[in-house]
């Protein structure tokens, strides 16, 4: 059931990893990242230590959410029991993130927005169909925004930054603003790629 996101009361829960963890490397520009949509909407920010499965769960139980942007390093396997969004303390697998989604399923204001902003979170296989944002939106996440392919950590930074920019005018859809926002990193010339936009 397609439908714009309300602009009149965006809440959204932030999860991410920053630093160096289980062996990845530190992700420099989520802290950026994070910060443009702090700047943008009301919010609660799960980061780093903050930012673990348990926790996680006891705020999507709580507040209904309109947006959930998880930024970390993710993997995506044949086996969906090999496939995460990495947490501080431990991987959030497609069994949390579909129960986590479910929690606010059948509440008058379902999770609108599902981000994740990390390495190839939308590829499915025929194992694994739908990937997470696949689950994501079948556990009653209204829409989903998940990458293909590895992504640069700072490209994400900036099309991510615009994203949420863009949302925030009450006249255009969720589709219209990932699309203007890939726009303009496709008329950055660092940025020409189709590898960083698309």
């Amino acid at each position: 059931d397609p439908r714009h996101l309300s602009r009149e009361k965006i809440d959204v829960l932030l999860a991410g990893i920053t630093e160096s963890v289980h062996g990845f490397p530190a992700l420099i520009n989520v802290p950026l990242e994070l910060n443009s949509i702090q700047g943008l909407y009301a919010n609660k920010l799960l980061q780093d230590q903050d930012f673990r499965i348990p926790l996680m769960k006891v705020e999507l139980e709580h507040k209904p959410y309109s947006i959930v942007h998880i930024a970390s390093h993710g993997e995506f396997f044949e086996n969906s029991r090999d496939t995460y969004l990495l947490a501080w303390d431990e991987k959030l697998n497609m069994n949390h993130l579909e129960k986590f989604m479910g929690i606010g399923k059948f509440r008058r204001e379902p999770v609108e927005l599902l981000t994740l902003s990390a390495c190839v979170t939308a590829a499915g296989s025929d194992r694994a169909a739908l990937g997470l944002a696949g689950v994501a939106v079948k556990s009653g996440a209204r829409s989903a925004l998940a990458t293909l392919w590895y992504i640069n950590d700072h490209t994400s930074y900036e099309l991510i930054k615009e994203f949420y920019g863009q949302l925030k005018d009450p006249h255009i859809s969720n589709a219209e603003a990932l699309r203007k926002a890939q726009l303009k990193l496709l008329h950055n010339r660092n940025f020409r790629h189709p590898g960083y936009w698309s």
